[in-house]
Order: structure tokens, then sequence, then C-alpha cells
């Protein structure tokens, strides 16, 4: 959590431990990670922001099932960042189509 400014911390139920919470809420940031089903205090956290982060996660799922982003098949920095923004343009097309 040091040198991270950030309003929210977004993650899933594997990051709900008491440890990152508190590092979270100390850094001053809104924490939304449901609890664990084994968590007897459950924490209220907001529904609509962790609705978002799934979504970032299935953007994340679409690039990575292109074997070359996923297996990193690029030699250099820039030649990953071009695949990766082509495979943007092509999921972004067929979201229009």
């Amino acid at each position: 959590m040091e040198g991270i400014d950030a309003e929210v911390l977004l993650g899933d139920r594997g990051y709900d431990t008491n440890s990152i919470v508190a590092k979270a809420t100390a850094a001053g940031m809104q924490v939304v990670i449901p609890a664990k089903k084994n968590r007897k205090a459950k924490r209220e956290y907001d529904e609509y922001l962790y609705k978002l982060r799934h979504l970032v996660e299935n953007a994340f799922l679409a690039l990575k099932r292109w074997r070359g982003i996923a297996t990193r098949y690029a030699k250099n920095t820039s030649s990953f960042l071009a695949a990766v923004q082509i495979r943007c343009v092509a999921i972004w097309l067929g979201v229009l189509a």
C-alpha cells in the first residue's frame, strides 16, 4: 500500500484479510472487497463499484485470450504494447458490430 495514491481499493474475496483492510483504511482508501463466507462480522461494500471491477477483469480476460499477449511473444515493450492496442481495437470493433 505504500506509495499508492488511490481513493478506493477494489478486490475479490481472496484479498479479504484483516491486514490488507487495515492498511488500506489507514491509507484513507475505501475498501470494496466482499467479506469471505467464513467471516463472522460481514463488512459493507459498494456493490456497484465491485461490479465495475468485474468488468475490468473481463477486459483483461478478453486480452489474454489472444495467445500472443497471454504468452508475451513480443521481444520488446513497444511490440507488446502494439499487440495490446491491436487487440483492444479488435475487441472494440466486435462490440460495435
